[in-house]
């Protein structure tokens, strides 16, 4: 009876020893390190597969939201959260900067805007920007007031003057690169304006072929990474910057079409 006794003791014994240990793991757990960046969507594969890294050698957790980069702004603005902003356009840190969201800022690739058309170009349109206002075509651009792309395809239009005539002529105006895609894989556009990058990843490579928009219009545009006032992890943050600002990091950015870029 007494050895029984004993038995069920050692039992609850061990099985309180076990639970304290989850109780310990999971507090682990719950205090690891969580940072948060806000990243415009053609640079969310480089950014994600850094943060991939710095997770591992910094023993943390990396939460990236992404989205039109003047959305993201409007995010970083309203709740002052977060630790890095990545936008597609430096404009953009530039008025973190000017707002004081910003307090420190690496260069880590290119973009550049392309006119993009389905493969093989089988409606023919011409390489010109002509052709964003040529009423035979279906025509969709970036919302100049939600995303990089946008603000970017203005710029270039009213370069050249004819951003109203494109306006008359577009069919559907939408927040972002990855939209743009969407609607000319699916065929609901013939013809859009988007970063040269998208054109570039694997699963858009068979589908698109790029019409390249000059230099006289399309500048390549810096892709800078700030760090936000307000990170509770500036330390981390700033090891992710120098590893994107380094020759790894470059290479990274490379492979995903924004360095190089043409």
């Amino acid at each position: 009876m007494n050895s029984c006794r004993i038995s069920i003791f050692a039992k609850i014994i061990v099985l309180l020893f076990a639970l304290g240990l989850s109780g310990c793991h999971a507090d682990k757990v719950e205090h690891k390190k969580e940072l948060l960046i806000y990243c415009g969507i053609t640079m969310i594969k480089p950014m994600a597969e850094i943060a991939g890294i710095i997770e591992r050698d910094y023993d943390c957790k990396i939460l990236i939201t992404k989205g039109g980069s003047g959305n993201l702004l409007k995010s970083i603005k309203a709740n002052k959260i977060g630790d890095l902003y990545l936008p597609g356009s430096g404009a953009y840190i530039q008025t973190t900067l000017e707002q004081g969201l910003v307090t420190d800022t690496v260069h880590v690739g290119y973009n550049k805007a392309a006119m993009m058309v389905k493969k093989g170009n089988p409606k023919n349109i011409p390489a010109s920007l002509d052709s964003l206002a040529d009423k035979r075509f279906l025509v969709a651009i970036g919302n100049p007031e939600s995303g990089s792309i946008g603000r970017e395809t203005k710029k270039i239009l009213d370069k050249k003057s004819i951003f109203s005539k494109v306006a008359n002529n577009v069919q559907i105006m939408t927040t972002d690169s990855k939209d743009l895609i969407r609607f000319l894989k699916g065929e609901e556009a013939d013809l859009v304006v988007n970063w040269y990058a998208t054109a570039t990843w694997a699963e858009n490579e068979d589908s698109i072929t790029v019409l390249p928009i000059s230099d006289e219009y399309a500048e390549k545009k810096k892709l800078i990474i700030g760090l936000l006032r307000f990170s509770r992890y500036p330390e981390i943050a700033r090891a992710f910057m120098d590893y994107a600002a380094s020759e790894k990091g470059k290479a990274i950015f490379n492979k995903y079409g924004l360095y190089d870029v043409r």
